[in-house]
């Protein structure tokens, strides 16, 4: 009789582990660009409600993460803040295939200073000592301020006050502690409840830079969970992913 009730226990038990290991397994890691971190609270929310399944993020610089694949970290699927990195990672044969575009990002001029208007002719002014920018060498949306004050002829002439964050986030909160007057950030991050209301902001020209367009690529290095993230990549793509998008001021193809 013990001994019954001994084998049933461990049955019991065996199956509890077995059952949160595997749903442990299950839950989708998901490595995305630093201007897509609160939008994606959205999205995996929308997605897990809808599927059941488990997502984390990882927020970095595409750069960044893309080094990190490379180096073998244990994430299911990319969402990059353009193609470039999606596309070295599929020819280096990371990838299950091809990179897709997900939306286009739009750039904006952000000042917590509501006494400042947020437009290039203020980056020139005396009084601002600090013009904060993402890294243009890890990230495309630092490559698209640059394109930006290039072709308004002011790099040059504001240089000197640039400070670069390694990422959309960390250039966030360089411009939301007050330690840069003003800088380019991604329009998703001021039309996010965390952020929206707060300080002065302004779309950029989008003929200034060239256009931000945003791939995601499922990685091969998880064969256990290649179709939970081919899910989750179909979902970027529905009516809902779309919508999620737009309310972040994303461009998306019909």
């Amino acid at each position: 009789m013990f001994y019954k009730k001994f084998l049933l226990l461990t049955i019991f038990f065996l199956l509890l582990f077995t059952s949160c290991e595997q749903k442990e397994n299950n839950k989708l890691t998901i490595a995305i660009a630093a201007n897509m971190q609160y939008a994606m609270k959205d999205l995996t929310k929308a997605f897990s409600n809808e599927t059941g399944i488990e997502c984390e993020s990882i927020s970095s610089s595409s750069g960044k993460l893309t080094a990190q694949i490379k180096e073998g970290a244990p994430y299911d699927i990319f969402v990059s803040a353009d193609m470039k990195f999606p596309n070295e990672l599929y020819q280096s044969g990371f990838s299950t295939g091809k990179p897709k575009v997900y939306a286009y990002g739009k750039l904006v001029i952000w000042t917590m200073n509501t006494q400042l208007n947020p437009n290039f002719d203020s980056l020139e002014k005396k009084h601002i000592n600090h013009i904060a920018m993402a890294n243009p060498k890890t990230a495309p949306y630092g490559i698209a301020a640059e394109e930006a004050l290039k072709n308004k002829g002011l790099f040059d002439k504001i240089q000197s006050k640039l400070v670069f964050g390694e990422s959309v986030a960390q250039t966030n909160q360089f411009i939301v502690s007050y330690a840069a007057e003003i800088g380019f950030t991604a329009k998703s991050v001021v039309l996010s409840v965390n952020m929206k209301g707060k300080g002065n902001w302004k779309e950029v020209d989008d003929n200034l830079y060239s256009p931000l367009a945003q791939g995601v690529v499922v990685l091969n290095n998880r064969d256990t969970n290649l179709k939970n993230a081919q899910r989750f990549q179909n979902f970027l793509f529905s009516e809902k992913g779309k919508e999620i998008l737009n309310k972040f001021g994303y461009s998306v193809n019909d």
